[in-house]
């Protein structure tokens, strides 16, 4: 067999081996959407798609009427210019046209965006608090016979400890500036409330696999929920412009069967004994 076809098969195996959480980070010169995991992200990708064909057919449209009037209107094909200022019938068509083609994307926009802002009762409560720079998580809903709550802080882990130092190579998903030492674990198939807020500045708690991006505020609470439909790791980022380590600040979820959380959150509770 050819030594080139051999390398193409071994490489496309290699392939089909790779962590599948790379899958859910941002790629270089990516240009579309992560693979969703809640139901919100898939929405937003499927409402996006529908959208995009009525934009480009609108582009084509003007794009075509555009030409037509530079070439048809030219002095070379017609010298002696039309005195015409106004067109009655013209200006309606082009007026009720866009105003049609708004009424039907605003249907599906509203219902979307109403389902962002859906709170369902919720199963479980995840808060989350932006420093300079650095995410700091509380679940509120479990705690000690102390009344203690599992909370704990996120830092971003620096390049040289992500490196194996047995092994001297990265870690597999482990990616660099996206990994952090405290990673929030969340069940999946559970309706899930996330509160924001801030200690100091304006920041952004936004994970796109999980179609959520909303601002932590200083002295606001904002909420919003979640509905995690398969098991994997989710990265994300600050966005919100917050100072000089801004780019510094990631977000990583894991997100785990029902039962794993439940041996999770046992463990952060012997912990804090």
């Amino acid at each position: 067999m050819n030594t080139n076809i051999i390398i193409i098969i071994i490489l496309a195996i290699s392939t089909m081996n790779v962590n599948p959480t790379h899958a859910d980070a941002s790629k270089p010169w990516q240009i579309g959407f992560q693979d969703p995991a809640t139901p919100v992200m898939e929405g937003v990708i499927n409402f996006h798609n529908d959208l995009m064909i009525v934009v480009v057919g609108v582009g084509v449209f003007v794009g075509y009427v555009m030409w037509s009037t530079v070439h048809n209107f030219e002095q070379s094909v017609n010298p002696t210019p039309n005195r015409v200022q106004h067109g009655t019938r013209l200006e309606i068509i082009w007026t009720v046209t866009p105003a049609i083609i708004l009424m039907f994307v605003a249907v599906p926009s509203f219902a979307l965006l109403y389902s962002v802002d859906e709170i369902i009762d919720p199963e479980m409560t995840l808060k989350a608090v932006g420093h300079q720079w650095y995410w700091s998580y509380e679940y509120s809903d479990h705690c000690n016979e102390e009344g203690e709550f599992i909370n704990f802080d996120s830092y971003m882990l620096p390049t040289e400890d992500l490196v194996n130092l047995d092994a001297d190579v990265k870690e597999v998903g482990r990616l660099r500036l996206l990994e952090v030492d405290n990673r929030v674990v969340l069940p999946v198939e559970t309706h899930i409330r996330v509160v924001i807020t801030s200690a100091d500045v304006l920041h952004c708690w936004a994970v796109p696999s999980l179609g959520v991006k909303l601002d932590a505020c200083p002295g606001r609470l904002n909420q919003t929920s979640m509905y995690i439909k398969r098991v994997g790791r989710f990265f994300g980022q600050c966005s919100e412009i917050c100072g000089v380590n801004h780019g510094f600040m990631p977000i990583v979820v894991d997100a785990v069967s029902r039962e794993d959380y439940a041996d999770w959150i046992n463990l952060k509770l012997e912990d804090l004994e």
